[in-house]
Parts: C-alpha cells; structure tokens; sequence
C-alpha cells in the first residue's frame, strides 16, 4: 500500500518519500492551494478546451503569464511618467522651426 512506503523499516516517517511523492505529483515539493469561483459558463468552456490536460498546471502558467503582463504594464506605465515629466525640461520647437526641419531633409 502506498503509505507503508512514506515509513522507514524502523518505524519513523521517512520525509524523503514524501518529498519525492509530492515532487512527482506536482513538479514542487510544496504548493499552495489556491480557491476561487468563475461563472459557470467560463468553467464548461475551460473544461472542454483544456480537458484531458492537468488544470492546475494550466491554471499555474496562466497566473505566471497574467503576473508577467501585469509586471509588464506597470513598467509602462512608469516610462511613461518618466517620459512625460521631463517633458517640461525639453526645448520647444516653433512651428516654423518644425517645418524648416521637414522641408530641409527632402531637398
């Protein structure tokens, strides 16, 4: 049976075991559970697009690509800011010198 391997002969739990089973099972020898609702709709619709898949692997790489993203918009975000409170610090151009600069290059 399987939990007389996650014992030594002498009695003692063996950690090593489990540490194994757990690596085996879920790639990560610990890992947190996560619960969560989603309108029911959603639910069918991930059932059959992702069935005969593991889920929670799936459901893992899709919070590791929405962490990304999210990493990404915030740095954005911040270039932005950056970029715009300089702004000010720039020179201004004319008008007339933006068109000088325009019409010079296709002469």
């Amino acid at each position: 049976m399987f939990w007389a391997n996650l014992w030594r002969f002498d009695g003692h739990r063996n950690p090593a075991t489990i540490g194994i089973v757990e690596i085996f099972n879920n790639g990560f020898l610990y890992m947190a559970t996560v619960n969560f609702s989603v309108p029911d709709d959603v639910k069918a619709e991930f059932d059959k697009t992702f069935g005969g898949q593991n889920k929670s692997a799936v459901i893992a790489d899709l919070m590791r690509k929405a962490i990304a993203d999210a990493k990404l918009r915030k740095r954005r975000v911040d270039i932005f800011r950056t970029l715009t409170q300089r702004r000010p610090e720039r020179t201004s151009l004319s008008d007339a010198q933006i068109r000088a600069s325009r019409t010079s290059g296709r002469s």
